[in-house]
């Protein structure tokens, strides 16, 4: 029997912390004030914390504490301000930002999740600070190498030639066969134009490939991205295009490399077989070069998941609960 999610719950703590830089994130924790805690990633990058992640964590025994990323959702200045600076928003930051809200919270030690881009930073804070890691619950395994990068936003077209070429039409200026980075990097600069209606348009396009990439999913959502359009989405847009047009702020790489050093640290890796724009392979690669992971293989899912895939991280989480 598949495992439900907890019950809605609010947060018993909430706040705005200074993190430096002019930039303030927005935290909550739900839960058990004395219970286990938790940290979790959210996605994106830019797409902020969501109510729904609240309840996937049992209340009685986890203290889990969620937070918008710089620049978005709650947290301030927001990237939907074409005029906010994000120069200072880099995974280096956002793992010293981890680390200031965790020595806020007083919390030693901790569980890290996170899916999708929050597992990219999962891996990154967990490889920068293991001592400070308990478990892992990677969801839809990403490490947002260059070259990952570019098979989502090119190499895809093979199945998608269509698509794909309406989503570079509105860089066309850019050669086809640029750097990824040129491409993306030229979206951003859409996402930041004065002209409101310039900056929509380059985010709707962008928002419709992403729905392009996920539209052969088993238990995809159709218009799962585009159709959820506002303000919101810009930002979460400007924030991708400036993370992904810099290679993640990354070496080339480094996250499966420096696998080892998640050496002791237990975890579960909750991949869907499904999942086009992020293939299993890269899930596979970190679970050989990672003895204390375990990968689980969602047959029915792609990278937005499906029943069978929440029940495997509803299951991880219990487990290391």
């Amino acid at each position: 029997m598949l495992l439900e999610l907890h019950p809605p719950i609010e947060p018993h703590d909430s706040g705005m912390l200074d993190v430096g830089d002019g930039n303030h994130i927005y935290w909550e924790a739900v839960g058990n004030p004395d219970g286990k805690p938790l940290v979790y990633l959210h996605g994106g990058p830019g797409s902020g914390c969501s109510i729904n992640q609240r309840r996937w964590f049992d209340p009685q025994k986890y203290r889990a504490i969620l937070f918008d990323q710089r620049n978005c959702g709650r947290s301030t200045p927001n990237a939907v301000d074409p005029a906010v600076d994000l120069s200072t928003n880099t995974t280096q930051n956002l793992i010293a930002d981890i680390e200031k809200l965790r020595e806020h919270l007083g919390v030693d030690r901790w569980l890290v999740s996170g899916a999708s881009w929050g597992s990219t930073l999962a891996l990154a804070y967990a490889q920068a600070h293991p001592q400070r890691v308990t478990e892992m619950v990677i969801i839809a395994v990403t490490v947002t190498r260059r070259s990952d990068t570019d098979w989502l936003y090119r190499g895809v077209r093979r199945f998608f030639p269509g698509e794909w070429r309406r989503f570079h039409s509105v860089v066309s200026h850019v050669p086809e066969d640029a750097p990824i980075e040129d491409i993306l990097n030229a979206y951003g600069a859409l996402t930041a134009d004065p002209d409101q209606a310039v900056r929509e348009h380059a985010a709707a396009e962008w928002l419709r490939w992403e729905d392009t990439v996920i539209s052969l999913e088993p238990h995809g959502t159709p218009g799962a991205y585009s159709n959820r359009f506002d303000q919101r989405q810009v930002c979460f847009v400007r924030i991708c295009a400036h993370y992904f047009g810099n290679g993640a702020f990354l070496d080339e790489g480094v996250l499966l490399r420096e696998a080892g050093r998640l050496a002791g640290i237990p975890a579960v890796l909750i991949h869907g077989r499904h999942d086009l724009g992020g293939p299993l392979e890269v899930a596979w690669d970190l679970a050989q070069a990672w003895p204390d992971a375990r990968l689980e293989v969602i047959e029915d899912a792609g990278h937005t998941g499906s029943p069978a895939a929440r029940d495997a991280f509803l299951r991880a989480y219990r487990d290391f609960a």
